[in-house]
């Protein structure tokens, strides 16, 4: 059995070595989005509790921002925790909040993000998280706010139709105190007032989501128009660098027209 395994492992290690050779020398998304689905589901699969599943995927991202870093994607968007999962069980929200907190304080340390100089910013309602969350994601966006060589953006308490509302209510407040005439209202006026308008480019070139769902279940609404799409029939916390670089190679076979 154990050579079999070996024999499993070493063709897997030629299988991702060879993806990577194919990936490399070509165009890499600049901004690749996750839906992080299939936690639970993964769980129940292991007769275990659902937190056990948000665990085994908290640390599943930290794999992938690795990888990212290694193919120099610059920008992360991970969708973590939308405006509907508050409907989830009171105690499987209090263990997913314990990890949203616990993985958020170890990035104050994390020498990946500081070496790499990774932003690291929150986006969603967060005045619906509980108040220890908010404190660490102020010291978390504090600590790499002059940081601009990659992002990683987590989204939290977050909805993509929250997300243009809260824009619009911005935009109207603005109208409203005479800062703004409402005929500049246009598309990159509106960009700014976006959760992801601190990023270089807030469209994702690549949008993968895991547990073989397909839809995007409110996620980057507005940024997703012309966005690659990549679903994948694994929960998440089975990802692997290879769904990753076989993502990545869908996406450089794809012609990108944007309309024209």
């Amino acid at each position: 059995m154990l050579k079999s395994l070996l024999s499993i492992l070493g063709i897997y290690k030629l299988y991702e070595k060879w993806l990577w050779h194919q990936v490399k020398h070509n165009v890499k998304p600049e901004h690749i989005a996750v839906i992080l689905d299939g936690n639970r589901r993964w769980a129940l699969k292991h007769s275990l509790n659902p937190w056990v599943g948000h665990k085994h995927g908290a640390e599943k991202v930290e794999n992938l921002l690795d990888w990212c870093l290694q193919l120099g994607v610059k920008s992360i968007t991970l969708y973590a925790f939308s405006t509907e999962n508050f409907r989830r069980p009171k105690k499987e929200i209090e263990e997913l909040m314990q990890i949203f907190e616990e993985k958020l304080r170890k990035l104050l340390t994390d020498k990946r993000i500081h070496q790499n100089q990774v932003k690291v910013k929150i986006i969603g309602r967060r005045e619906l998280l509980p108040r220890s969350i908010k404190n660490i994601i102020e010291e978390v966006e504090e600590s790499t706010k002059n940081y601009n060589k990659h992002f990683l953006n987590v989204a939290l308490a977050y909805g993509g139709r929250a997300e243009i509302i809260d824009a619009a209510k911005r935009i109207a407040e603005k109208v409203k105190q005479g800062k703004l005439d409402p005929n500049e209202i246009n598309e990159k006026l509106f960009e700014k007032h976006l959760y992801t308008a601190h990023l270089p480019k807030q469209d994702p070139d690549l949008i993968i989501r895991t547990s073989g769902e397909e839809r995007l279940s409110g996620f980057l609404l507005w940024q997703s128009a012309y966005s690659e799409l990549c679903f994948l029939d694994i929960y998440w916390p089975e990802f692997r660098k290879i769904d990753l670089l076989r993502a990545i190679r869908v996406y450089q076979k794809r012609k990108r027209r944007f309309g024209a």
